[in-house]
């Protein structure tokens, strides 16, 4: 396959040794063999550097401070040569013809991105997956604003794609992969293939989801974001005025009723700024 177009594929990863030599391998072990692999290790305090140096000294590995996993992931696009590229988190794994199978559907269409199912394992359990979390392709925009179906790790598109989108926003502390899906699927369908390309594992504490209970949070940022680009046609605009003041609503009841007065009041600025900005006669349709 010397001839067939090259994946870059990006490992970005904070103290976790523990487990980044599974995730890495199964890139290695992919059945396409034309990848470049890139590991950015976000400031690990572990033994990630010595691990790297010793048992994986051939590959491209780049060391920064700890700036989160937005900058490590556009830090590692920078450094890509691929046509394509490909993000793996450290605590995930592989399935041996993920990129094959995703180079293929690419290669074949005329779509830009694809992403896949995944196989959930959850303290050493696999889980199924919730109806609500069912993945599809195409135009999924609405679907989308209401939770995130798009796993960072099943996601590879052209690079071109991804320099023209703007990458992930390094203000995002989380659900900055929410906030990049969402602005790509205003103007380009996603691929689907229905194969399980990953095995994705929960359960452990240092997991950004885990640490962060208020993401609704930053998903209503996301929605404000979404706005201000003024690329929405009235359809999705309604959605989204649903689904923005809906998850408002959520957060403004539980910051009042743990006594977060002050966030809660944030929040309610944020609804009245959605109410405004999304009216019938705000002009923005």
């Amino acid at each position: 396959m010397n001839n067939s177009p090259l994946v870059s594929v990006i490992i970005p990863t904070f103290n976790r040794s523990y487990v980044i030599a599974k995730a890495i391998n199964s890139v290695l072990n992919q059945q396409y063999k034309n990848i470049e692999l890139i590991v950015i290790d976000d400031g690990s305090v572990d033994q990630t550097n010595e691990l790297m140096r010793s048992d994986f000294s051939n590959i491209h590995y780049i060391k920064t401070d700890n700036n989160g996993v937005s900058a490590a992931r556009n830090l590692g696009v920078t450094h890509a040569n691929g046509k394509y590229i490909a993000f793996l988190d450290s605590d995930d794994e592989w399935m041996p013809k993920k990129v094959e199978k995703q180079v293929d559907f690419l290669e074949s269409g005329n779509l830009r991105w694809v992403h896949g199912e995944e196989r959930w394992i959850r303290n050493g359990v696999r889980v199924n997956q919730k109806k609500i979390h069912q993945k599809a392709g195409g135009d999924i925009f609405n679907r989308s604003l209401h939770l995130c179906l798009i796993s960072p790790s099943t996601v590879m598109m052209e690079k071109k794609l991804f320099i023209e989108s703007g990458g992930f926003d390094e203000g995002f502390i989380v659900c900055e992969d929410f906030d990049l899906w969402l602005r790509l699927l205003i103007n380009h369908e996603i691929g689907f293939i229905s194969d399980e390309l990953i095995c994705k594992y929960g359960g452990h504490e240092d997991q950004l989801s885990a640490k962060f209970k208020a993401m609704d949070e930053y998903r209503i940022m996301a929605y404000e974001k979404l706005v201000q680009m003024k690329q929405l046609g009235p359809t999705r605009l309604n959605e989204l005025k649903k689904v923005a003041l809906r998850k408002c609503d959520i957060l403004i009841v539980g910051y009042t009723k743990h006594g977060h007065i002050e966030k809660a009041d944030n929040i309610k600025m944020k609804k009245d700024w959605f109410l405004k900005n999304l009216s019938s006669d705000a002009g923005i349709e």
